[in-house]
């Protein structure tokens, strides 16, 4: 069967509809503006490397030199947050006092006022450092956390409140995080991979802070400790706020004793209960090590 044709000569309210058909076809739109093509599988190098690069550039466009990492838990409630929890748990218990999961519930509510103590250090801590560190406009040492609640909040909050910039890098995850309100809005960005996000927490890292957390926070502990130990970083101080917390989560002396560790991989972390410890192992590591860095 021969194929039929089609005239060319065409009025023009024809051709206005073939040309509208053309430019509205998803072939005609330009790559760098097709979400759809850029969200192919095929296209993941290209999204890796614009990862990379969007955070890098907007963070040397305003001249962070570098940072200071503070990881922990999403779940650590400021102070008065928690009180106001445990008494509504407390009232709800006493209602019921047969009702086990009640009981559990203030349980838990009283162990989240103690850990409440390590909201308000980390904003303690992060305040300090943002003062001594910015009230000269040089943006070293500049505070960056995961951009979410619990501590990450505490310690954007902290240099908020000190009329200094912090930087969060946010991640989407299957529960939408957010990011807490105290983030410099310049300075905050949104990944999609983890690997990326890794990356940009350690590039200018001078210093690793974490205080009590969960899979996260030792997720980052332990990279930052074999980037460390396998010499893919340069040393940095690795500050553990709460030495009763750690000494019960991570037995360090165990791991050298059966030689999974070296003993002197035991001192690349210091332990600390106070923000001004923090602050003070921090400035003693680089003052031993002026030549990588500029200390007030």
């Amino acid at each position: 069967m021969k194929p039929t044709t089609r005239s060319s000569d065409l009025s023009l309210d024809e051709k206005r509809r073939l040309l509208d058909h053309i430019e509205s076809s998803p072939a005609y739109v330009k790559a760098y503006e097709d979400l759809h093509f850029l969200r192919r599988r095929e296209l993941r190098p290209i999204r890796l490397q614009l990862e990379l690069l969007k955070s890098e550039m907007i963070l040397a466009e305003n001249k962070i030199k570098s940072t200071v990492v503070v990881f922990g838990s999403a779940r650590v409630a400021p102070p008065e947050q928690a009180r106001r929890e445990l008494a509504q748990a407390q009232a709800k218990a006493k209602a019921d006092p047969g009702e086990y999961d009640l009981a559990q519930a203030v349980t838990r509510a009283q162990m989240k006022v103690e850990f409440s103590r390590y909201y308000e250090e980390a904003r303690r801590f992060a305040a300090i450092i943002s003062r001594a560190q910015q009230s000269d406009k040089r943006l070293e040492f500049v505070i960056v956390t995961g951009g979410g609640p619990g501590i990450m909040e505490a310690a954007n909050r902290g240099a908020y409140e000190t009329n200094c910039r912090s930087i969060g890098l946010n991640i989407t995850l299957p529960h939408e995080q957010s990011p807490n309100p105290f983030i410099t809005p310049e300075l905050s960005f949104q990944f999609h991979y983890f690997a990326l996000r890794k990356m940009h927490f350690m590039m200018r890292a001078k210093a690793m802070v974490a205080f009590p957390g969960g899979f996260g926070t030792l997720d980052e502990l332990f990279e930052t400790l074999t980037l460390v130990q396998t010499s893919k970083k340069r040393p940095i101080p690795i500050v553990l706020f709460g030495r009763e917390f750690w000494k019960r989560v991570i037995d360090f002396d165990y791991l050298a004793e059966t030689g999974m560790i070296a003993w002197e991989d035991t001192r690349l972390v210091a332990m600390v209960e106070t923000a001004e410890e923090g602050w003070a192992h921090i400035r003693n590591f680089w003052k031993e090590h002026r030549s990588s860095s500029r200390m007030p």
